[in-house]
C-alpha cells in the first residue's frame, strides 16, 4: 500500500514551516517498503497575510491525494478544511525534526502495527454522502 505524506518545509531537510506561510511543500510516497521523493509543490504570493483564506485553497487542492501533511503549525480553519478533504494535519515535535526522520519513522510503523489514527488516515477516502450531494448538484 502506498501512500502519499506533505511536509511544510523551507530547506527541505527539517519541517519547519508554517501551513499557511509555506512557499514549498515536499511530497514523498511511503509503503512499508520505503520511501521515495515525488516531488515540490511551489506556492506563490502573499502568504503570510493572516486571515487570507485564498492563500490556503490552492494547497488545499494541491495536497487532495495527500494522505498526511506534517507541518510546525496551522491555523484552525486550515486544519478543519485538510481534514474535511481526508488529509490529515499532523505537528512537528519542533523545527529541528527532519522529514527523513519521520519517513523512516512511518515506514517502520506501517510495516507494524499503526496506531489507530495512522490506520484511520491511511484508509482509502471515502466521500460522505453531504460531498457526493454537492458533486451532484454541481454536475
Amino acid at each position: 500500500m502506498n501512500v502519499k505524506i506533505a511536509f511544510t518545509t523551507t530547506d527541505r531537510i527539517h519541517v519547519n514551516a508554517h501551513f499557511g506561510w509555506a512557499k514549498e511543500i515536499d511530497v514523498y510516497e511511503i509503503s512499508d517498503h520505503g520511501y521515495e521523493f515525488l516531488e515540490t509543490l511551489k506556492f506563490e504570493g502573499d502568504l503570510k497575510e493572516d486571515g487570507n483564506e485564498d492563500k490556503i485553497t490552492p494547497k488545499l487542492e494541491a495536497l487532495n491525494d495527500c494522505t498526511i501533511v506534517y507541518v510546525v503549525a496551522i491555523g484552525g480553519s486550515a486544519a478543519a478544511r485538510l481534514i474535511k478533504k481526508g488529509v490529515t494535519p499532523v505537528k512537528a515535535k519542533s523545527e529541528e525534526e527532519k522529514i527523513e526522520e519521520i519517513l523512516t519513522k512511518l515506514v517502520k510503523t506501517l510495516k507494524g502495527n499503526p496506531p489507530p489514527w495512522l490506520r484511520k488516515a491511511l484508509q482509502p477516502k471515502t466521500s460522505t454522502f453531504a460531498e457526493e450531494l454537492e458533486n451532484e448538484a454541481t454536475v
